[in-house]
């Protein structure tokens, strides 16, 4: 008898090899996801190390850290004046770059390739890194209590005044820039965790999930580090507190 071509797969075969290819793919999947998460977080650290270059170049023509909101003259912010804030400066004086491209703060070293956006936030006005402005001292307390590098208020005067170099006690374990977590141009303590998990994610978008429950922060000194969610905004042991503040004092009593 003539033996039969056979010029393609069974429908049996067929439905094997789909089932294959599936599982392989389900195990490729979630390696792929993690690899492109990790590349993200990487390039998330160069970015601050290079705004942490661009903070040390301030450091060392100006000996003092940018404040918070400064005259476009260079000098404090006065009532009714156009100024800089922070960002501005850092761009102009620490990047070295005249003339900022329209919506700089959200190209190149200043955008975090993982932050998602919730639709409750104006993803165009968007900032990804935040400063250091009021320490482990809430936002809303007397600006001439705070702690971080906003530079110190004259309430007479209405204006702020840099923070010197020498005021930050340990450089090293005192954090200056990190993810901004609700969209703004500040990175304080009581950004996140104000309300449930839930809420915040609805609220501002995958901030505890951006870097795998972790937030990458450069400190005074230039380095940078990927502390936890929970350490960052939940602990409140001194070693914490201390990481806020110029003083390298956890300064239980202003909290």
């Amino acid at each position: 008898m003539r033996r039969r071509n056979r010029n393609g797969f069974t429908l049996v075969e067929l439905l094997v090899v789909i089932a294959i290819v599936g599982i392989l793919a389900a195990l490729l999947l979630p390696t792929l996801s993690s690899a492109k998460a990790r590349a993200q977080r990487i390039q998330c650290v160069n970015n601050l190390h290079q705004l942490g270059v661009g903070l040390q170049v301030i450091l060392q023509n100006n000996h003092c850290y940018p404040v918070m909101a400064m005259g476009t003259n260079g000098g404090p912010a006065g009532a009714g004046e156009p100024w800089f804030i922070w960002a501005d400066i850092l761009e102009r004086d620490g990047l070295d770059i005249a003339k900022p491209e329209p919506n700089w703060f959200q190209k190149g070293v200043w955008r975090c390739p993982s932050a998602r956006w919730s639709t409750k936030i104006n993803s165009h006005k968007a900032d990804y890194y935040g400063y250091n402005r009021s320490g482990a001292v809430p936002v809303a307390a007397n600006p001439t209590n705070y702690l971080g590098l906003q530079g110190r208020f004259n309430s007479d005067l209405h204006i702020l005044t840099p923070t010197q170099e020498s005021e930050v006690a340990v450089p090293s374990d005192m954090m200056a820039i990190g993810d901004s977590f609700d969209g703004s141009a500040e990175f304080d303590r009581g950004k996140l965790g104000e309300g449930t998990a839930a809420e915040d994610m609805l609220t501002y978008g995958n901030t505890l999930t951006r870097h795998q429950g972790k937030a990458n922060v450069v400190f005074c000194d230039g380095h940078v580090e990927s502390p936890t969610l929970k350490f960052l905004f939940q602990d409140t042991s001194d070693a914490a507190s201390v990481r806020w503040n110029r003083d390298h004092l956890p300064h239980r009593d202003r909290r």
